[in-house]
């Protein structure tokens, strides 16, 4: 049985929908999952949970909480992270640092100064585990979840061989979206999607499978397009794809940030972004309403729900461990060695106009024998520019963290298209040297 290690399992929420996952198939229902998180508060939960969920389905799966990663680490053959490295308060810098110099984030947590930051602090704790990992799991999959997703698998790639994919939930969720807006049933799609992280594109789109036998929903997509109420549901995407030609994965706020073209004045705020979405208020302001649900689940006078996700980590668990192939998206190197997960290897670019060096979230099978991804080729040129902006921000937010360079950051935000669209040169420098200072104890690679 596999030994499964869970970093950052005090997001208890996640953490309970992956474990749930997890032990839903009968080849994991045996497995060892630790659960490890730095909040000893938060893993009593998620262990109490976990508990009951062992019991109430009678597993002989052994879970158990520690506060060591080291411990969690060692002999794992999956490691599965999810952490926030600096939890709400670096986060509040992330976006009301930026905020009073005009630059409204939604989420901030892929691009732009947030995004760039909230890499910055991610990539030390990275490669902290990546050592552990070399010392006493070295042939683990390395499965991540923490976002800037890009930014994180890159300096990866660049600093370990320890293999590694990147999972989201944008593509099948937003797959699950479109299935809804054209009264499509879900498993009736098929779909060709790739691109980058957050900002992946649907080149192909069907209904039935058989390859150029299925029907193109292009056509129908265009066409619910043009209800304004259907427009209304998702208006960045809507107005990208009017203008370029294809839908992308992310949401119309999270896609809002990563363009110059939808919150660069009032009007187009007014007419693309309103009402305003603020995750880091959602974060601050709201109680989870869920958390009360799962303590009395934790409890026992509740059961707790054993239905499984369409999130991928168990499904590749699960593949990898029965050789049972699954396909799915996940975020790997550009460039794939041909014998392992590295990036710069011997193996060909799975998207050809895109940087050899970058991450990119395309189609992949999984079996007994890992993860293959697939050669996608060249995008449509258009849609590999709008990537490359981008690209452009990912590639000197890595350079700046893996060399300690501040010049190379600042460039990071002076490149990224919404902040640049909005500031001067001077003033982004202005911004970047007061969000380092205070983001500085996180920040050792600068020191």
């Amino acid at each position: 049985m596999p030994k499964i290690a869970m970093i950052g399992a005090g997001s208890v929420v996640f953490a309970r929908r992956l474990l749930v996952d997890l032990l839903s198939w009968p080849a994991l229902q045996g497995a060892e999952i630790a659960l490890m998180d730095v909040d000893a508060h938060r893993l009593e939960l998620i262990g109490a949970l976990a508990d009951r969920l062992v019991a109430q389905e009678h597993l002989p799966a052994r879970v158990w909480t520690t506060t060591d990663r080291r411990a969690a680490l060692d002999g794992a053959d999956y490691v599965v992270c999810s952490i926030q490295v600096g939890g709400l308060g670096m986060y509040a810098h992330d976006v009301e640092i930026p905020r009073t110099y005009g630059i409204d984030q939604t989420v901030g947590d892929t691009l732009g100064p947030g995004g760039v930051f909230r890499g910055l602090r991610t990539i030390p704790v990275f490669q902290s585990i990546a050592r552990d990992m070399e010392a006493l799991c070295p042939h683990a999959l390395f499965i991540n979840y923490s976002n800037p997703m890009n930014i994180n698998m890159w300096a990866w790639s660049q600093s370990t061989k320890v293999r590694s994919i990147g999972l989201c939930h944008s593509v099948q969720g937003t797959a699950e979206r479109l299935a809804r807006f054209m009264g499509v049933p879900f498993e009736e799609m098929s779909f060709w999607c790739a691109g980058i992280n957050h900002q992946a594109w649907y080149l192909d789109l069907r209904r039935g499978h058989g390859g150029a036998r299925g029907t193109d929903l292009y056509p129908l997509l265009r066409e619910k397009m043009d209800d304004p109420e259907t427009f209304a549901e998702d208006r960045v995407r809507f107005e990208v794809m009017r203008h370029f030609g294809y839908f992308v994965t992310e949401s119309t706020h999270h896609m809002s940030e990563y363009v110059p073209w939808f919150r660069t004045t009032p009007e187009l705020i007014e007419a693309f972004t309103t009402p305003r979405w603020d995750y880091y208020d959602i974060c601050v302001n709201r109680k989870d309403p869920h958390e009360e649900q799962m303590a009395r689940e934790a409890r026992g006078e509740a059961p707790i729900p054993f239905t499984r996700t369409h999130e991928y980590c168990s499904y590749i668990v699960n593949a990898m461990e029965t050789n049972v192939p699954y396909v799915m998206n996940a975020n790997v190197p550009n460039t794939w060695g041909r014998s392992d997960f590295r990036g710069g290897g011997a193996g060909s670019l799975l998207i050809s106009n895109l940087p050899p060096s970058c991450n990119v979230e395309v189609p992949c099978l999984v079996d007994g024998a890992g993860v293959h991804p697939c050669a996608v080729g060249d995008l449509p040129e258009h849609l590999a520019g709008i990537n490359r902006t981008n690209v452009n921000v990912q590639a000197l937010a890595v350079e700046g963290s893996l060399t300690g360079d501040r010049d190379m950051v600042v460039r990071a935000v002076q490149m990224d298209p919404l902040t640049a669209a909005l500031l001067p040169l001077s003033r982004i420098r202005e911004m970047v040297g007061e969000m380092f200072a205070a983001e500085a104890a996180y920040l050792p690679q600068f020191g």
